[in-house]
């Protein structure tokens, strides 16, 4: 049997932490960065871990992880 592959934008999004809990950027931080305040943007660069229902879809994408 092959091996399997890594889902590979997945891999590009997430992280696994030791205790397999994942870690992602939070969304609408890419552009139209001009209306958003400093406050706003500063939230939204900071890293969050996924919920326990996204992480086991997320850990069959990252089979190796």
């Amino acid at each position: 049997m092959p091996k399997l592959k890594t889902n590979q934008s997945a891999n590009k999004r997430y992280r696994v932490t030791k205790n397999n809990k994942i870690i992602r950027r939070k969304a609408f931080k890419s552009h139209i960065l001009e209306k958003k305040s400093p406050t706003q943007k500063r939230r939204l660069s900071k890293k969050v871990v996924c919920t326990k229902g996204d992480s086991k879809i997320i850990l069959r994408l990252l089979i190796y992880a």
